[in-house]
């Protein structure tokens, strides 16, 4: 399979999980106990999840991650190289336990998510030294905080081409360091609010707020997403100009999890295919990919393949804000 060449596209440094997904009525509340109607088990994790979602749609991926020495590690790797991922670089830690996340999903499409990292939290700069051929050759990377902010912050200033940070989990102090070393700060309205330490972020005008505080703090270009509104950007070395790409409608939403993964991915697939294109056009590609994703149940089972989604050449429309 993909796991024995060096050339890559996107390379994901980050997080493998496997999902235990209970589906409810609606989300418990504090101390409730509910009965759900179904279960599933999948494999996500937001640097698998992405890796996965920028390969469905036709990229060279690999994918630098720790998993447990233990069945469902095995089952994790087989997984990846099913979908084509480079897994040199994905490997067993002894001793520790596959990471795991609890989540419950409603029937309006929201969720909750516990995660226990295990093995991820064997990730560190080794790996990102024992892999240093593929920071020499791929052309997009993309991080997030499910593994240590040592080993993400050495992954990011080893790669010289485009770095995306997702960076979720979000800190209330997030290192100023980390935030100077990625080329793209990507998280979504709820991460976007806890890191700049405001209120809740619903309107455009709020997202172009905290856009604007991000940068303050030491990002370069930030995008904010919004789900079903889109997403909003600004570039580094113009924080002033804020710009807003609607989000794509949908008849109805079946299942968010995995969603911002969809959109991480396919922003990564777009960036490294079409490099000449603006942000908007690779927002705006993102956007779609995600809209597909929440019309299907599960995280990676739900993300598109190339040939179930709309051409890549389309032109998305976005406006100052």
């Amino acid at each position: 399979m993909g796991d024995v060449k060096n050339d890559v596209d996107v390379l994901v440094y980050g997080s493998a999980i496997v999902d235990f997904i209970c589906y409810v009525d609606r989300l418990p509340k504090e101390g409730e106990t509910i009965r759900g109607h179904k279960f599933e088990n999948g494999f996500g994790g937001k640097g698998a999840n992405q890796c996965v979602a920028a390969a469905r749609l036709g990229s060279k991926c690999a994918l630098i991650a720790k998993v447990g020495n233990d069945t469902w590690g095995e089952k994790y790797l087989e997984n990846l190289q099913k979908e084509g991922v480079n897994t040199r670089h994905a490997k067993a830690c002894e001793g520790k336990s596959t990471g795991i996340a609890q989540i419950a999903v409603s029937n309006d499409g929201e969720n909750n998510i516990i995660i226990v990292t295990g093995a991820n939290d064997c990730l560190d700069g080794s790996d990102v030294h024992e892999a240093g051929y593929l920071f020499d050759s791929a052309q997009v990377l993309l991080c997030q905080l499910e593994t240590s902010v040592a080993g993400t912050l050495e992954a990011l200033k080893r790669f010289k081409g485009i770095s995306v940070l997702n960076a979720a989990p979000a800190m209330t102090n997030t290192p100023k360091e980390l935030l100077q070393s990625a080329s793209i700060l990507c998280v979504n309205e709820t991460e976007a609010a806890l890191m700049t330490q405001t209120e809740d972020i619903k309107t455009l005008e709020q997202a172009k707020l905290a856009t604007k505080k991000l940068m303050e703090m030491g990002a370069n270009t930030v995008i904010i997403t919004l789900g079903s509104q889109g997403a909003v950007y600004s570039e580094k070395g113009n924080s002033e100009k804020c710009y807003h790409v609607p989000g794509q409608k949908v008849d109805k939403v079946v299942d968010t999890t995995g969603a911002g993964d969809a959109f991480l991915g396919a922003l990564a697939y777009h960036m490294a295919k079409y490099p000449e294109k603006s942000l908007h056009q690779h927002i705006g590609y993102a956007n779609l990919q995600a809209s597909y994703s929440v019309q299907y149940p599960g995280t990676q089972s739900s993300f598109p393949k190339a040939q179930s989604c709309p051409s890549t050449s389309q032109e998305f429309p976005y406006q100052a804000i």
